[in-house]
């Protein structure tokens, strides 16, 4: 996401308060594919019940993302583009689709927030995704599993 004077200058106040975080920034993004799951996600890290988030590894590196990193501040995005929030990372693990823990589903906090769940949705986001790329869903594909916590959230919207 490039970054919109709005996105600099909530980066910019939330660095006069937060000095030591100038080497920290991560990016800027929204959740999901779609301006509904963007705010209905972002909605449950602002409420607190949203702490995990977990990205295609194999579409960071064909897309040349950068890889989340502990230690990392996003600045979190509404479905319009504002900025709405900044999340730190607080643990990144990279493991195959079969193989995401029931604690880090409970973790995303979609849903009944059971791994039964987490899987059933996510292979449908996921497939989603890899259409788009001409590739198929595959459940030994490798995914980024992204904690974080919330840092600041942007009251003045």
């Amino acid at each position: 996401m490039t970054l919109t004077p709005e996105i600099a200058k909530y980066w910019e106040s939330y660095l006069v308060k937060h000095p030591e975080a100038a080497d920290k920034f991560d990016s800027a993004w929204a959740f999901g594919d779609n301006p509904r799951l963007a705010d209905e996600l972002l909605d449950l890290v602002l409420r607190g019940i949203k702490t995990g988030t977990a990205q295609n590894y194999e579409l960071i590196e064909a897309q040349g993302l950068t890889m989340p990193f502990t230690g990392g501040l996003s600045v979190l995005l509404d479905s319009t583009g504002h900025p709405r929030a900044i999340i730190e990372t607080t643990k990144v693990e990279v493991v195959p689709f079969a193989e995401v823990t029931a604690e880090f589903a409970y973790s995303e906090g979609e849903d009944d927030r059971s791994l039964e769940s987490w899987r059933y949705e996510h292979e449908v986001f996921f497939t989603r995704e890899l259409e788009r790329e001409g590739k198929p869903f595959d459940p030994d594909m490798r995914v980024v599993c992204e904690t974080f916590q919330l840092a600041h959230i942007n009251n003045d919207l």
